[in-house]
């Protein structure tokens, strides 16, 4: 599953996340581009370090794009092929979420009712709603909080439930419900025990008599089926540089947040049954594709297990998902009625490859759109954009913090910047900044910029400077 999405409290936003647009007419995908999208791919691959990836693009409901790249298993040399099976992590979150829509649906439980109509025992349950659950919005600790690989090595063995629990059960809420959005793979771990309660069924027997099974899905299973899948891909990770292969995530880990095996195919099947009203009412997913609105930072960008932003300045709804081994991208935009799935067989994180290649495509597809969307604003200053690009980069090493103005540089080398370094110093340093606009709200003047790392991927950073020209605040994302 993915936990590289949200946890600075939803700094870390990947690749210019900035809610809908305005609905407007189909784009066109261009002539055929196949010689151009799998010269990208595979130099994107390369640049990222990339074992193997799976790659189609679905427009208007046809198929037009399929392709494997590269190797399942580095050990014995074999080929990614179309119906190579990968992880796809926190891409199950879109399923436990249609779950709940279902039964919400039949009556049997309602998204905003707190967690202690169904859980009693659950931490904070009378404190949290369902539906803060879905949007990432409850405040609950993420039982995954903690250096990816050593969690990733924990995760490799068997754990109960209540242990997973006890991970967080006693630590207050990050937030008070509803105020902030932050990332938490533990909303939806309960989610899967509401699922399970108010069924009657385990949350795979749900998802496989009520989904699975009515959509001939075939193809998909959990991470604890790995073994005896023939055509499985090897999931590998970068330590101290070099490629290895990355355990397993046992499936008592990943569950309702992240336990899923699927192929390309069997997730086109599910990605257009769940928008053409097979899985849940038109209702339903509108509110599955409806941005929460937070009490305190506006809009989330984030549905029910859908990320709703956009790329390229484009409307995109979808998700990512990560593991120890693998990084995946389900991802949609309306706009152009274009779905572009990627999956991976690397874990890293710094950036997501899946995300980064469904990017790459997207570009190809609209080079005009990508090419707007990456050309610098007017007025940029030279100064300011030095200063940022300095700025950044002590940001990622977590030291010296000259670029900031005195209040903020106390902050930081006193412990706050710790987290940035951990976040974005992995990342390397930024290949080019693309100076994006100023912006003025009541009392401050901002400068945004979209920090970019090679191929697809890019991060928001925006700045307001002091008088003496250092960086009074910052965002990411």
């Amino acid at each position: 599953m993915s936990v590289a999405r949200g946890p600075l409290l939803g700094f870390l936003v990947l690749l210019m996340a900035a809610g809908t647009a305005a609905a407007a007419p189909a784009d066109k995908p261009p002539p055929p581009l196949s010689t151009k999208v799998d010269h990208d791919v595979t130099e994107a691959m390369r640049h990222y370090r990339v074992p193997g990836a799976a790659v189609m693009v679905i427009h208007d409901g046809h198929i037009i794009y399929t392709r494997a790249f590269g190797v399942r298993d580095l050990t014995h040399r074999l080929p990614v092929r179309a119906d190579t099976f990968f992880e796809i992590g926190s891409i199950t979150k879109q399923f436990t979420a249609a779950c709940i829509m279902q039964l919400q649906e039949e009556g049997k439980l309602k998204i905003d009712r707190p967690l202690s109509d169904y859980l009693p025992d659950a931490p904070h349950a009378r404190e949290v709603t369902l539906r803060q659950l879905l949007t990432h919005t409850s405040g609950l600790h993420d039982y995954l909080d903690g250096p990816w690989k050593e969690i990733g090595r924990l995760a490799a063995h068997p754990i109960a439930y209540r242990d997973l629990i006890a991970r967080v059960a006693k630590l207050p809420l990050d937030f008070p419900p509803g105020s902030k959005w932050s990332y938490s793979n533990t909303g939806y771990l309960l989610l899967g025990k509401v699922i399970e309660k108010v069924s009657g069924e385990s949350y795979w027997n749900y998802l496989h008599n009520h989904i699975l099974r009515p959509l001939h899905m075939s193809d998909t299973y959990t991470t604890a089926d790995e073994s005896r899948l023939p055509r499985m891909a090897t999931g590998y990770w970068h330590v101290d540089g070099r490629l290895e292969r990355a355990p397993v995530i046992d499936a008592s880990w990943g569950n309702s947040a992240g336990f899923l095996v699927s192929t390309l195919g069997d997730l086109a099947k599910w990605d257009a049954a769940l928008r053409g009203g097979k899985i849940v009412s038109a209702a339903s997913y509108r509110d599955m594709t409806t941005p929460f609105m937070t009490g305190k930072n506006g809009s989330a960008n984030y549905g029910f297990g859908l990320f709703v932003d956009s790329v390229y300045g484009q409307p995109r709804i979808g998700h990512t998902g990560g593991s120890q081994g693998f990084t995946t991208a389900d991802e949609y935009f309306p706009r152009q009625n274009v779905r572009i799935i990627a999956f991976t067989n690397l874990g890293d994180s710094t950036p997501e490859a899946g995300e980064a290649l469904t990017n790459v495509v997207f570009a190809d597809l609209y080079p005009a759109i990508a090419a707007k969307a990456l050309s610098p604003a007017p007025n940029e200053s030279a100064a300011v954009t030095r200063t940022v690009r300095e700025a950044f980069r002590e940001l990622q090493t977590g030291k010296d913090y000259a670029r900031f103005g005195a209040r903020l540089k106390s902050k930081l080398a006193g412990g706050a910047g710790s987290k940035f370094a951990t976040a974005f110093g992995p990342y390397g340093a930024p290949t080019g900044e693309i100076f994006k606009g100023i912006r003025k709200d009541a009392k401050d003047t901002w400068y945004d910029y979209a920090m970019q790392f090679g191929p697809g991927a890019q991060l928001p950073f925006s700045v307001k400077l002091g008088p003496d020209g250092t960086v009074s605040s910052f965002s990411i994302g």
